[in-house]
């Protein structure tokens, strides 16, 4: 009968695993050593948050929506103001030349839109979302106030949208002479840049 090998022998504990990825990191040569051991005790950081719910999440992404979507609201509204330029205008509704807002998409990871009627039926975006739009758009023909949404669009992904109220400038400077007016905001949340905040956030409270 042939002598098996101890299972013990044939597999690592995690932090044996990650003891001996960064010993190899730290002893590799080349110029991207740094960069290298950077990414792994990054990922090492991410792994220490055990437990974070969606409930969590959500209610950190509600926070941060609707302070970011106030003030890049503010931003585009105050430079459309300046100008009467339809081109200048239409860059300015597709968030081009708005140096806070490309700023602020930056340091969150964010991908921030100004969406209107017509992406309801937008098949870039999801189902879920363009059934949220809808219930906007009724929303406004019936002249209910505006309330935030966030829907968890996939494992990785969430979603903040908010609509601007229909005396917004910005409705009809972006969307024209509407029936009802309407504009929306959509800022997609990366769920791990999320996580790295709430766990930024927590070290500063310790």
């Amino acid at each position: 009968m042939t002598k098996r090998t101890p299972i013990k022998f044939l597999f690592m504990t995690r932090p044996a695993i990650l003891a001996t990825l960064l010993i190899s990191v730290l002893f590799a040569c080349g110029p991207d050593r740094v960069q290298y051991t950077n990414a792994l005790k990054q990922e090492m950081a991410d792994s220490k948050i055990k437990r974070i719910t969606d409930v969590d999440l959500v209610e950190t992404i509600d926070g941060m929506g609707g302070k970011v979507s106030a003030v890049i609201g503010k931003e585009l509204a105050a430079e459309l103001q300046k100008t009467t330029n339809p081109a200048e205008r239409v860059n300015l509704c597709q968030l081009k030349n708005l140096p806070r807002t490309k700023a602020i998409a930056e340091r969150y990871a964010l991908d921030i839109r100004l969406l209107g009627a017509a992406d309801v039926q937008n098949k870039a975006f999801s189902e879920k979302e363009r059934g949220i739009l809808d219930a906007y758009l009724y929303n406004a023909k019936q002249k209910l106030a505006p309330i935030s949404n966030i829907q968890k669009i996939s494992d990785t992904l969430f979603v903040y949208n908010v609509a601007l109220p229909a005396d917004s400038p910005i409705c009809e400077a972006c969307f024209g002479k509407q029936e009802v007016p309407f504009a929306v905001w959509r800022l997609a949340f990366s769920k791990r840049e999320v996580i790295r905040r709430m766990n930024s956030t927590k070290k500063r409270k310790q």
